[in-house]
């Protein structure tokens, strides 16, 4: 049997503390995209930061998990759910790919594992996912995963000298059932 977490391309799993090169890339890499500005970190900060998630436990809801390739066991980006709410049966969730290794499938396959995972073992009834509204890429990886924009803030983020909006996505845990079934079920 694989592992639950191992696709046809894409391998989830925990940060070690070696991986603070990988986050400290990925920052730059978001910027560049045009998302949130934020300080630079050192490369201290970063290893400090990855030494933390490496050892922290988990509340099982929110967590922060490794892509690499299975070919390679290159490590090309991070995806977790960082808000949760189980009472209500809602969590968000979040993805970062570095620039060299986007439009390859290894984005959407990671979040089919991760709401596979939300939905079926954690019991969540709905996804959310905010997103920039001038990041067309992830609009579209949204919208091919089977998430539905349910509103828009106006002006909502300040970045790049200006105010934008952040579009709100959504997906109930039936529509992922329909459209993402289990293989082998």
């Amino acid at each position: 049997m694989t592992s639950f977490w191992t696709g046809e391309r894409v391998r989830l799993r925990s940060v070690e503390p070696d991986d603070w090169a990988v986050f400290m890339r990925l920052a730059a890499d978001e910027e560049g995209l045009g998302d949130l500005l934020h300080p630079p970190r050192s490369a201290e900060g970063h290893r400090a930061w990855a030494q933390e998630r490496a050892t922290a436990g988990t509340d099982g809801d929110c967590f922060t998990l490794v892509i690499e390739t299975v070919d390679t066991g290159q490590a090309v980006g991070a995806v977790g759910s960082h808000l949760a709410d189980p009472r209500a049966g809602w969590f968000e969730y979040g993805i970062t790919i570095g620039a060299e290794h986007r439009r390859r499938g290894y984005a959407a396959e990671a979040v089919v594992m991760l709401l596979r995972y939300m939905f079926a073992e954690r019991r969540f009834h709905k996804c959310q996912a905010r997103v920039f509204a001038h990041n067309e890429g992830s609009l579209t990886l949204q919208r091919r995963l089977g998430f539905v924009e349910e509103g828009r803030l106006r002006d909502q983020v300040f970045l790049a000298g200006r105010h934008r909006d952040l579009v709100m996505m959504g997906m109930l845990a039936d529509e992922f059932a329909r459209l993402h079934p289990t293989p082998g079920q």
